[in-house]
């Protein structure tokens, strides 16, 4: 099967935000407590926090991991999480049914991300806390001005502040099963209020609004409408959610969810220019795609008021990591709209890392993150792709490659990474550049199987995982690569200088 993708380093879509590349931990199951933080295990360090974690996610370059949720934020009281240990209350935690013992908290959280080299993007409660408290966190993390919340950090260990830069106003306002959740009039008052209030401490600060938690939801971008409308000028980003399922075992229709996730950010494009038009305001709001991942396959969310049972730890097999491929693919394409997106999450609870008391699992889908964090840089290209199509089930016919493109001015690096959703078939691509040749081919990594569901275990750790593919370049200037069936093809280049 051949195909061709077409390029021109002159029409981009925009600079790529690495904050496209960010993380998420919720205070969920194990993802803290014997995830990112387990006191007494020869792993861990001196306060606590996994080494061998540590190690495993450095490679990811996070710019960002958002924190403490979430729907647990919901219900969260972040005053709870400082002080001295023997002091903090343990609490039951409304949104997961378990016992939240607190011995991990905000000081601890920013201890971690310095650990790990990231940024703290901080939720606060909109649910059954409001705006003081949020105005509280500010000060008690960003302030130094010897009042009662910047005096308790300093009393806590931390005599600088932290300069926290992004917050969330809220998790997933619209969803029922969220605590405190109400219709979208009372969350924007609710967001607004707490905005003022936090911009009010630290003008620096961006502020990302609640928009739909699935674009299922009946109120789905009328939600956001509201929001946005009401809350335009005090809000940077405004939120998208969505977890990718196979519940029916439909591997065509399931490889081709970037066509599905293209839908979203389209429909979000159209939305801010819209309210945007509205407002008749010069000022661009973006999307916060701060939480997305596949989960379908461990949807138990009740912990039985256990303090750290075994919660949604998704096992991931190739098609995983290939769908996760194109998320990351739809972002770059859309990164004149989509600025920040956090994979979640990103330890033990539906995550590209599994712990156990002497070890760690790296499984499918920790290595799109990585290899697109690795290579993605400079401008997102804008992918001219003619391949044949295929029957995707319930989306109809979709494309068999999945494509996106960067490429950075300054050194004359480019890479395309491409998914082939075909089951049986390999694409043998023809990749040209309109104003420019390429000069070398850096590199190829491929990521494959011949099994869609096959999955790194205990045992055989290595199943999934990227290999080296080849590729050359023709007569023509053409860059020819095989992107084999089940794949991701990672191709990195060197332009020739104009």
């Amino acid at each position: 099967m051949n195909a061709s993708v077409r390029l021109d380093t002159d029409h981009h879509v925009g600079e790529i935000d690495r904050r496209l590349f960010s993380g998420f931990l919720e205070h969920l199951g194990r993802s803290i407590y014997e995830g990112v933080y387990d006191p007494g295990n020869p792993l861990s360090d001196a306060d606590g926090l996994r080494t061998d974690v540590l190690d495993a996610l450095r490679p990811l370059h996070m710019p960002y991991v958002r924190y403490p949720g979430g729907n647990f934020v919901s219900d969260y009281d972040w005053r709870d999480g400082v002080g001295p240990r023997e002091l903090r209350p343990a609490r039951t935690d409304f949104a997961w049914k378990t016992i939240e013992p607190n011995t991990f908290g905000v000081d601890e959280f920013m201890k971690w991300c310095g650990r790990l080299g990231t940024s703290p993007m901080l939720a606060v409660n909109l649910g059954t806390l409001g705006a003081r408290e949020a105005a509280a966190l500010v000060e008690y993390c960003n302030l130094n001005t010897g009042t009662y919340w910047a005096d308790r950090r300093r009393e806590n260990g931390e005599a600088a502040p932290y300069g926290v830069k992004l917050w969330c106003l809220g998790n997933e306002m619209d969803g029922p099963w969220q605590a405190g959740h109400v219709p979208a009039d009372e969350y924007a008052l609710r967001a607004q209020q707490a905005a003022r209030l936090m911009r009010g401490l630290d003008p620096s600060i961006e502020l990302a609004l609640c928009g739909s938690s699935k674009h299922e939801m009946e109120t789905y971008l009328e939600w956001d409408r509201v929001g946005l409308e009401y809350c335009w000028d005090d809000v940077d980003y405004i939120s998208a959610h969505r977890y990718s399922r196979n519940d029916d075992g439909d591997t065509p229709r399931f490889l081709a969810e970037g066509v599905e996730i293209d839908r979203i950010l389209d429909d979000y494009t159209g939305l801010l220019a819209y309210v945007r038009g509205v407002k008749k305001s010069s000022k661009r709001v973006y999307v916060s795609f701060d939480e997305w991942n596949v989960w379908y396959k461990d949807r138990a969310g009740d912990g039985g008021w256990a303090t750290a049972p075994h919660l949604i730890e998704e096992v991931y097999n190739l098609e995983d990591a290939l769908v996760c491929a194109q998320y990351l693919n739809s972002f770059l394409r859309h990164a004149d709209v989509v600025k920040i997106a956090c994979l979640a999450q990103i330890v033990n609870v539906i995550a590209p890392l599994l712990t156990s008391s002497d070890g760690i699992l790296v499984q499918s889908t920790y290595y799109p993150s990585l290899l697109y964090a690795t290579h993605a840089a400079g401008h997102a290209l804008t992918p001219v792709v003619e391949c044949a199509t295929y029957a995707a089930g319930a989306t109809g016919e979709a494309p068999v490659l999945d494509v996106a493109a960067s490429h950075e001015p300054d050194s004359g690096r480019a890479c395309v990474f491409a998914v082939n959703r075909s089951q049986s078939e390999g694409v043998d691509v023809a990749v040209s550049f309109a104003n420019q040749r390429a000069a070398a081919v850096l590199g190829v990594d491929v990521l494959t199987g011949d099994d869609p569901k096959a999955h790194n275990t205990w045992d055989r750790p290595g199943v999934i995982q990227p290999a080296d593919g080849a590729a050359e370049i023709d007569d023509e200037g053409r860059v020819r690569v095989t992107v084999p069936s089940l794949g991701l093809a990672v191709l990195r280049l060197e332009l020739a200088r104009p």
